[in-house]
């Protein structure tokens, strides 16, 4: 069976809030078209015609901007149609600030898994993620939270690390599980191209010490059989049980995905949708030769160039390098090492024998089935 996997921005860049560390909105600025409009009826059919002419199963993501935005009645229509071509499975990230019971329904329904953008607690939440009025969004946000867990929806939680929230990992973490957010993710902060040193930019050595603290909270609840799931950590786990992470960056070469903008438009990684990177148009070309066009163009091949330092590192078959965007120079595009190398150092160094013991007792537990 082959599998596909489409991340879609159905609203284009556009949002409701108006977070300080928005990558996407530094792509749009970055970018001779900053906003490519609402996904139209025509242009969804094709991308759903062409994904099953070419896959058996496609698991679409809906990202943006604010993917809300272009409104329930869209989706309702989207994962209908999709249904109708073959299996599919579907996942949403949002700001939370404009699902309502409706909307809760339709998720639940149709099994979404929902990335929900949360940053702690309401000082550290407010501190970025801000709406257009200029005030904080985290009572709407945690309420949304609520009702999507009473509803028994999926949710991961998405966490961006700013420099902020680095300085107290046990307050975030124990916030969102004391919550029931039992499902994490937690993602560095990039400033925008060209800039740093900005008031959220997020330091190598304060992200090291982050990564240490949380790790220990995390294993301390896993040794008391309070799991709590943390994606780079489950991540790191399963990799050191042989296999390779589902979470993309980690295996040291971009994945095989494609991101669609809203009018159609074809890029290689939701990091590089710029004008360089695009490779078509779902209305006009197949994703046969929208692949051939991201081989020809080097992206992924790129991303396997690594530091010789970075190669000679004991802890480079678990780092593998990093995501290509904290590797890539955009003012030479050069690739380079990891911005946080000195981060995943200390971050190994004191907690790699930890994640051995994980590893062996789920190698025990798989012997044992």
């Amino acid at each position: 069976m082959k599998y596909m996997d489409l991340l879609i921005k159905p609203a284009s860049g556009r949002c409701n809030m108006h977070c300080a560390y928005c990558f996407y909105r530094d792509e749009t600025e970055n970018r001779t078209v900053d906003d490519y409009g609402m996904m139209t009826e025509e242009t969804t059919r094709a991308l759903i015609d062409r994904a099953y002419a070419e896959a058996d199963s496609v698991r679409f993501m809906f990202q943006g901007g604010e993917p809300t935005l272009r409104g329930l009645p869209f989706f309702q229509s989207f994962v209908s149609y999709a249904l109708e071509n073959g299996l599919a499975s579907f996942a949403l990230q949002t700001n939370g600030t404009l699902i309502n019971d409706e909307w809760i329904a339709f998720l639940r329904d149709n099994d979404f898994l929902v990335g929900l953008s949360i940053d702690g607690d309401g000082k550290t939440h407010d501190a970025y993620r801000k709406g257009a009025n200029g005030k904080g969004t985290f009572k709407r946000v945690f309420e949304t939270s609520r009702k999507l867990i009473n509803a028994g929806v999926k949710l991961n939680s998405l966490v961006t690390v700013t420099e902020k929230g680095a300085r107290d990992a046990r307050s975030v973490y124990s916030f969102l599980k004391r919550n029931g957010m039992r499902y994490q993710q937690y993602i560095p902060c990039i400033d925008p191209i060209g800039e740093e040193g900005l008031p959220y930019s997020l330091t190598p050595e304060a992200y090291g010490r982050f990564l240490i603290s949380l790790f220990h909270l995390y294993y301390s609840d896993w040794k008391k059989g309070d799991y709590v799931s943390i994606r780079y950590f489950d991540n790191l786990v399963l990799m050191l049980t042989g296999e390779e992470a589902e979470e993309c960056g980690m295996n040291g070469i971009c994945s095989s995905s494609f991101t669609i903008e809203a009018d159609g438009s074809v890029y290689p990684c939701d990091f590089y949708v710029l004008d360089e990177y695009r490779l078509g148009n779902v209305v006009t070309d197949t994703f046969a030769s929208l692949a051939e066009k991201r081989n020809e163009s080097g992206f992924v091949s790129a991303s396997m160039k690594k530091d010789p330092e970075c190669l000679a590192c004991r802890f480079h078959p678990l780092c593998n390098g990093g995501c290509r965007r904290n590797r890539e120079n955009f003012s030479t595009g050069v690739i380079e090492r990891n911005r946080f190398c000195i981060s995943y150092r200390k971050f190994f160094s004191e907690c790699l024998p930890l994640l051995l013991e994980m590893a062996e007792s789920e190698k025990a537990m798989r012997r044992k089935v």
